[in-house]
């Protein structure tokens, strides 16, 4: 009776709705064994800068957490397993006259339900360029810059975050977009993005957890509920990315104030049972639990080398 009531009446599914991203990874971790919670950053308010000029006169950058792809760094291909060997743990920055293979193999992205066929979907350089060719944008900020994805909110606060700003400062950017892929990534991003406003650069986060975005209190955020690795928009479909980036410029335009939250109407799938999937260890027999553990143990010694490196 309550599935053809559901029926009549048009209802989703339960499981259709946004994922709980700080606590499937708070159930995952303490299930292979990590018992002591990670504490995901907290605001209940957001600074906020509108635009100083308008969007087609300002000059917008680009955020990622996407990395350099280095042949030295092992298997960062479509598919690829989690690799702590390609992280990164400085800024960097790109010209963004120039191409980038930037991928996301060093992130937790959901591999279940994409490939990382597509950097379109994470790095959303190709569609900034054309939005600024059609005048949509006074012009690309001849810089991008990488944001190091760090679970350590004090080194982003008091490191990253204030190296971006001094970097986009340098290029006088008047606005910047912010494209995290994991779940950690959406922390950072989300911190990055309040620095900046807090310093007079109006910024809005392309995302897909809208738990931990919303959680840290940003000025401005356009949520997909997407698998993640695609806050930028569907692999293989030039139209989702287009209308994803105009979508979130528009917020960026017209939020009025601070906290706004903006839900993109695209669907990834009319079946949702994709949500029930990620880092889900209910779904998980003991030894793969104890299989992921040593993984996620070999990775994390390998990840450490890197940092003293």
């Amino acid at each position: 009776m309550a599935a053809a009531t559901d029926d009549q009446l048009g209802f989703a599914s339960d499981d259709d709705a946004p994922i709980g991203y700080m606590k499937r990874t708070r159930d995952y971790y303490e299930a292979i064994g990590y018992t002591t919670p990670y504490r995901w950053a907290h605001y209940t308010s957001a600074p906020f800068q509108p635009l100083k000029k308008p969007l087609n006169q300002s000059r917008v950058a680009i955020i990622t957490t996407a990395a350099p792809f280095d042949p030295a760094r092992g298997d960062q291909g479509p598919g690829a397993k989690y690799n702590g060997g390609a992280k990164f743990y400085s800024v960097y920055d790109g010209d963004t006259s120039q191409p980038h293979d930037l991928r996301i193999s060093h992130i937790a992205y959901d591999r279940t339900h994409t490939t990382a066929t597509d950097s379109g979907t994470w790095f959303p350089l190709a569609q900034l360029k054309r939005l600024a060719a059609e005048g949509k944008i006074g012009e690309v900020a001849p810089r991008f810059f990488g944001a190091p994805t760090n679970r350590s909110h004090r080194v982003t606060i008091e490191t990253d975050a204030p190296e971006i700003l001094k970097r986009c400062r340098d290029d006088k950017v008047d606005a910047a977009v912010l494209v995290p892929n994991c779940p950690v990534c959406h922390q950072t991003v989300s911190l990055v993005a309040r620095h900046l406003e807090a310093n007079g650069i109006p910024t809005v986060v392309m995302g897909c957890a809208k738990d931990i975005v919303e959680h840290a209190a940003v000025p401005r955020f356009l949520f997909s509920d997407f698998p993640l690795g695609n806050s930028a928009g569907k692999p293989h479909d030039g139209a989702s990315q287009a209308f994803t980036l105009k979508l979130a410029l528009r917020v960026l335009e017209t939020a009025p104030g601070p906290q706004t939250t903006v839900q993109s109407p695209l669907r990834w799938s009319e079946d949702a049972s994709w949500k029930r999937d990620y880092s889900n260890a209910d779904a998980l027999s003991a030894e793969e639990l104890a299989r992921l553990r040593r993984e996620f143990d070999a990775q994390k010694e390998i990840a450490k080398g890197l940092r003293v490196a």
